[in-house]
């Protein structure tokens, strides 16, 4: 559970976590029942939280299964979990009164109505979508009976960051699980891999004349650096950083600095001057290195998502 555990040791005040075939980070990087437990012994033993990512679109029948199978999460300790579909979050409020569901990036929270819609269904906390202008949503925080989570280092995603539909471009393969989950190899969105097909070398054409040769989409890391200061004085106590593509020596390092990071910050006098230049030094160490395992995953992704589909009974 290395992976899991290393940002807890870096000052990670919670973490989510994966479970087999039900959140968006694939088989390689989801956790087993078995796994979970041991993630929730260390993380509790160190005073941490832990919220299980419920982030697919489930079908009909799954939908049941999942609502019973967080009875067994709640059961083992699970602080909380975090889901995309709204009929989920709904469902999962009414029948686990006690349960503090979050409605993730997926769930397209884009201004305060947003927000007290998900408030009415009983969510606890929202994670606010990369393109919303944050100071008139956060300015009536308080008015609003809601958490609200502020990603601080993600990816800024033009296919809908949380609900990719652009990824099985090359490759959508159903499959099953060991433990019985029906998956499509391709769609984050059904528990299978993000192929990153957005970052793929595209042409633009108009009927028969290629109008650019080269379109690049956007799907860069955004490091809220600057804003850090900005949303802390807002009010914002939930930073959230999207760290399970990484290493774990890298995931670490990015914990860590924003770690740091807030904590001088909250040191400072309040309203007086704060120097940013030695933490952009910093930052800019780690977003070489981010730049160079997403290139480099990135490559193998593209390359493997156009491999002959396998073919399947299922």
């Amino acid at each position: 559970m290395g992976h899991q555990a290393r940002p807890l040791g870096a000052g990670a005040a919670a973490i989510y976590v994966g479970l087999t075939g039900f959140s968006r980070g694939g088989p390689r990087s989801e956790l087993t029942s078995l796994t979970l437990q041991d993630v929730l012994v260390a993380a509790h033993a160190q005073g941490r939280h832990v919220q299980v990512a419920l982030t697919t679109i489930p079908r009909p029948a799954e939908r049941r299964d999942l609502a019973e199978k967080v009875w067994e999460l709640l059961w083992w300790g699970i602080d909380g979990v975090i889901v995309n579909d709204v009929g989920l979050l709904a469902e999962l409020r009414s029948r686990h009164p006690t349960l503090g569901p979050t409605a993730s990036i997926g769930s397209a929270v884009m201004n305060e109505a947003d927000v007290a819609f998900y408030r009415e269904i009983g969510v606890c906390q929202v994670v606010a979508d990369t393109t919303l202008t944050l100071r008139d949503l956060l300015s009536r925080k308080a008015q609003l009976d809601v958490g609200i989570e502020i990603l601080i280092h993600a990816n800024a995603c033009l296919t809908c960051l949380g609900k990719c539909w652009m990824s099985p471009y090359y490759r959508l393969e159903r499959t099953i699980d060991e433990a019985g989950k029906d998956l499509f190899e391709g769609s984050p969105n059904r528990g299978g891999i993000d192929y990153r097909v957005c970052l793929e070398a595209w042409q633009f054409y108009g009927g028969d004349i290629k109008r650019e040769d080269c379109v690049a989409l956007r799907n860069e890391a955004f490091f809220l650096l600057e804003d850090i200061p900005y949303l802390i004085d807002l009010g914002v106590r939930c930073p959230k950083i999207r760290g399970r593509e990484y290493t774990t020596s890298l995931a670490g390092n990015i914990v860590r600095f924003y770690r740091e990071l807030l904590d001088a910050y909250a040191a400072n006098t309040p309203g007086g001057p704060f120097d940013l230049n030695p933490w952009k030094m910093r930052v800019a160490v780690i977003q070489a290195e981010w730049d160079r395992q997403r290139h480099a995953g990135t490559l193998a992704l593209l390359v493997e998502a156009k491999l002959p589909v396998r073919a399947k009974h299922v």
